[in-house]
């Protein structure tokens, strides 16, 4: 299948200095800005560009991977290669939790738990929350999609003594923080957040759909109510392809 708005981007110089894979990017860059494909629309495979393009899989292969890292298109475990989106543009001013931010930009949030349950906390998790080490906290890890794209991995830890009734609560499709304020009655008032650029690992890879290696933005959250005291310590990773994180600063005096 030859994919006519590409035709014009598909003729490639094999005697130009530059390697074909990076001629098989800029054209490819040009028919996405040209309108040839949409964002999240699928891009032809590497089957179909090779033939189209009369070049080895591996050359397309090396030119579809450029444009991942430069964040440009995004791959889906078993479905194919996508033009990305423009990055999603987070404001970090105010507290919300992650079904309210993709509401707000007019997505549709899901979430999947992987794990909910009481564990005994771990040293950090103790420190964090305040509590005495191996006491018992609930852990919720859920996968946050947006329009059933996964963006982030969320790990929640709360007091168990606090909610020992959370875990009837079904939060693939309940907000946490919604259940907090109307069943508990509490006031979320504030939150410390701790941000780092890494490497996914190879759970981050696998859930997120990411074609390693690849960057996530790992974020810590401590989260207080009304009273000072911790309620909620979070460990998330988001796609570093789909997010950019905006913050209000104020010139000190």
């Amino acid at each position: 299948m030859v994919y006519t708005g590409l035709y014009d981007f598909m003729r490639l110089q094999r005697q130009a200095p530059d390697p074909l894979y990076l001629q098989i990017k800029d054209g490819l860059i040009a028919a996405i800005r040209a309108g040839d494909f949409a964002p999240n629309e699928r891009l032809p495979s590497e089957r179909e560009l090779s033939e189209q393009y009369d070049v080895s899989r591996m050359t397309v292969r090396q030119a579809l991977l450029s444009l991942v890292r430069d964040g440009v298109i995004y791959t889906r475990v078993g479905k194919g290669t996508f033009v990305a989106a423009p990055k999603i543009d987070q404001q970090l001013r105010t507290l919300t939790g992650f079904s309210q931010d993709v509401q707000a930009r007019g997505g549709r949030p899901s979430s999947r738990v992987l794990d909910a349950d009481v564990v005994n906390a771990a040293p950090e998790v103790a420190a964090a929350l305040r509590i005495t080490p191996q006491s018992e906290v609930i852990r919720l890890v859920r996968l946050r999609l947006s329009d059933d794209l996964p963006l982030a991995v969320e790990k929640a830890y709360l007091p168990f003594v606090r909610f020992p009734g959370l875990l009837t609560h079904d939060f693939a499709v309940e907000s946490l923080y919604a259940v907090l304020e109307h069943d508990y009655g509490l006031a979320l008032t504030q939150a410390e957040q701790v941000l780092e650029a890494v490497v996914a690992d190879a759970e981050e890879v696998r859930l997120l759909e990411l074609t390693a290696p690849a960057a996530v933005m790992r974020m810590q959250r401590l989260t207080v109510d009304s009273d000072g005291e911790p309620v909620e310590y979070v460990l998330s990773s988001y796609r570093g392809d789909r997010y950019k994180f905006r913050f209000a600063l104020q010139a000190g005096r």
